[in-house]
């Protein structure tokens, strides 16, 4: 009997090891990590039964990001069908009618580019045109045709016109004009020019559509890029960023920035309206803002007489100062403004219109981000009843209660969700699977963390753990500063080339990821604790909280690390000079001095602001704030990488770190991403190489086996 039961616990235990062992998720390669899919936009129809959502993957054949448009239609019962509905890969920012039979989208196409004043002697060949597909089923066709791109676009609340606006056209004789006298010379800024804003006859387009090719192409001196049937109603020296059409039909909107999209000057960037009774290129748009901000996000509210919008960057209320995303709105007969929201301690992100004319509205508080909901302007911004991690990308039914939204978690990759009110967030379904095999993978899992710096402030980031090893001790450490600085990182699922701390975890590192002072989500006066100590205040947060990890025993202090781009570039310039204690360093995309940096950047006005004033203003600073003066220290073996074409922080930038370091005799690598931005977006190898090279980077400097 006694031998019975002894074969039967042993028959049960290997069943036990030989059932576990089949359910064990395999760990996140990088192939797997590099085929997400992120979703650009989501916008839903106006009865709320179908809604559009943009992606972008990588096509790893043609060495380029797709951008296709997909389409969910409901069953009405509980269920639907999602099919693709473009196939050229370079489709972006939908928007449906308003009466549901029509999506309007741009669509990359190739052009002559007969001239080119732009000042980029880089310009991509092709250039976005507004496109129509119709929902009752058919192709996509353009709308607008020429060599200048279509900046912005909005339907007419009847939905039988589009408004659109692109760079004021320029005729042939124009043209060659410009290239006879100045050949192959680039005019930076001298050759800039701002915008025309047009409306299009949808029927006419249609019209057209149906006679193209039976009419002989144009060529005369007097034709211009300006769409055939398309007509003129207002021009600005600006480049239209936004536009939409007011509910009533009775006016435009729009909000600017600078022609070459450099934030150099915050005047560039405001609010205008246009009059469509009487508009006219000869009659001057209406200025409705005259402040220190970069509006952003502009909406109509359903009044047809205040504008909403966002500011990121600027102020509002009065000279320059950065503070967290906040919620206004603009009258449009008297330009007064009033914030929304104005009790919110953390930072507003997208909102939406809801039928009562109040707002619905992502908000970040720490490390979560939902949704809240605010029917006037005086009314409490309060919190929807949703699940924890990170909303984003809202979009409302015009017509219905319904909306769509993205969802994520650390341990949920995102996708699109449908609920049938805002009340009913929590039992929302999601419509879309493009993420699924990450959740066939072992996770890492993550937390919050929280450390008290020198002045008594306390600071929060997050920890994400090795699979498998959550909450274990004494830890080999990657510290991974977000960029930004404006940023944060908590409970959101990413996975990039710039946000790779699941495969770094996958690795065997305890990744720390930090929300510095400068970070959003914790007041005003903490995202302003990085000025004028752009770097030296956070660095001072970020080791801080390293000396914590270790001396409680989580953190492994012969095995640290440290890595960033962008912003988190500029941190990982900046701590190797600070300690010796990092084993390894991986950075990109970061300056390590100010001066040419602040020339070089398109954010200059946002640079100026961290250090307290201009370069001949505070010279000091612009030089206790750079890296490169304290370059001696620095014993760390340091992998560098930069796009070829970077302006955000300019590739000098990273020549200049790598020369300093071969100079001292410090063991680095440099690797240059031709073609490639800041965003590293035109090719997805270049930012697979990137974190395969990084992390093969930490691996043989930072002393430890990556874990299989």
């Amino acid at each position: 009997m006694l031998n019975r039961s002894l074969l039967l616990i042993s028959f049960l235990a290997v069943f036990a090891l030989t059932f576990a062992r089949a359910a064990e998720k395999p760990k996140l390669t990088l192939d797997d990590f590099f085929n997400y899919v992120d979703i650009l936009s989501v916008s839903i129809s106006p009865d709320g039964n179908s809604v559009v959502i943009n992606t972008e993957r990588a096509d790893w054949v043609q060495n380029i990001f797709r951008r296709d448009l997909w389409l969910y239609r409901d069953d009405g019962h509980g269920g639907g069908a999602l099919t693709q509905l473009t196939q050229s890969g370079d489709n972006t920012k939908p928007q449906w009618s308003p009466d549901g039979r029509w999506i309007a989208f741009l669509s990359e196409r190739k052009s002559n580019q007969a001239v080119d004043t732009s000042g980029d002697d880089h310009k991509e060949d092709a250039v976005a045109q507004l496109d129509l597909i119709p929902l009752a089923g058919g192709e996509p066709f353009p709308v607008t045709q020429g060599d200048e791109e279509v900046h912005s676009f909005s339907w007419s609340p009847n939905s039988r016109t589009l408004y659109f606006a692109t760079r004021t056209p320029w005729t042939k004789t124009q043209k060659d004009a410009y290239t006879k006298e100045w050949k192959d010379v680039l005019q930076y800024r001298a050759a800039e020019r701002g915008d025309m804003i047009f409306s299009m006859d949808v029927g006419d387009a249609i019209a057209r559509r149906a006679t193209e090719g039976t009419k002989p192409d144009g060529d005369s001196e007097s034709d211009s890029d300006a769409t055939p049937g398309s007509h003129a109603l207002a021009i600005t020296p600006w480049r239209v960023h936004e536009l939409e059409a007011s509910p009533d039909g009775s006016k435009l909107a729009f909000v600017t920035t600078s022609v070459s999209e450099r934030e150099e000057k915050v005047e560039e960037f405001e609010i205008y309206s246009v009059f469509l009774a009487n508009a006219s290129p000869d009659r001057p748009p209406l200025q409705l803002t005259h402040n220190q901000a970069v509006e952003q996000d502009l909406h109509w509210a359903k009044d047809s007489k205040h504008i909403f919008f966002e500011v990121q960057y600027g102020s509002v209320e009065g000279k320059y100062k950065d503070t967290q995303t906040r919620l206004y709105w603009v009258d449009a007969d008297t330009s007064e403004i009033r914030r929304w929201a104005a009790d919110f301690e953390g930072a507003i992100g997208p909102y939406m219109l809801t039928s009562d004319g109040g707002v619905l509205a992502t908000g970040q508080l720490g490390t979560e981000v939902q949704t809240y909901s605010q029917p006037g302007v005086s009314a409490p911004f309060s919190q929807q009843s949703g699940r924890p991690g990170t909303y984003a990308k809202l979009a409302a039914a015009q017509h219905s209660q319904r909306l769509a939204f993205v969802h994520s978690a650390i341990e949920e990759p995102k996708e699109v969700y449908l609920a049938d009110s805002r009340d009913a967030l929590q039992s929302a379904r999601p419509i879309t699977s493009f993420n699924q095999l990450f959740t066939e993978r072992d996770l890492p899992k993550a937390k919050p963390y929280r450390w008290t710096a020198d002045d008594g402030t306390t600071i929060e980031g997050m920890l994400m753990y090795p699979p498998g090893k959550f909450e274990a001790r004494h830890l080999p450490m990657f510290v991974f500063p977000h960029g930004g600085p404006d940023d944060f990182d908590g409970n959101h699922f990413e996975a990039d080339w710039y946000v790779w701390d699941r495969l770094a975890a996958t690795q065997g590192w305890l990744v720390f990821e930090p929300n510095y002072r400068g970070s959003t989500g914790y007041g005003d006066k903490f995202l302003a604790g990085i000025v004028p100590e752009n770097v030296s205040r956070p660095g001072k947060d970020i080791l801080e909280g390293v000396d914590a990890l270790v001396k409680d025993g989580t953190a492994d202090p012969d095995h640290l690390t440290v890595g960033g781009y962008s912003y988190g570039g500029y941190m990982a310039n900046w701590l190797i000079t600070q300690t010796t204690r990092f084993k390894a360093a991986v950075t990109g995309g970061g300056a390590v001095e100010n001066v040419a940096n602040w020339g070089n950047d398109d954010t200059t006005f946002d640079d100026a602001y961290f250090l307290g004033g201009f370069p001949w203003d505070v010279p000091k600073r612009y030089q206790d704030e750079a890296a490169i003066y304290q370059m001696n220290k620095v014993r760390t073996p340091t992998h560098i990488v930069s796009g070829a074409d970077d302006i955000r922080v300019a590739v000098a930038e990273a020549y200049l770190l790598d020369h300093a370091l071969h100079a001292l005799g410090v063991p680095s690598t440099l690797l240059i991403f031709p073609g490639e931005g800041h965003e590293l977006d035109k090719n997805p190898w270049h930012g697979k190489i990137k974190v395969r090279e990084e992390l093969k980077w930490l691996e043989k400097y930072g002393g430890i086996t990556p874990a299989h």
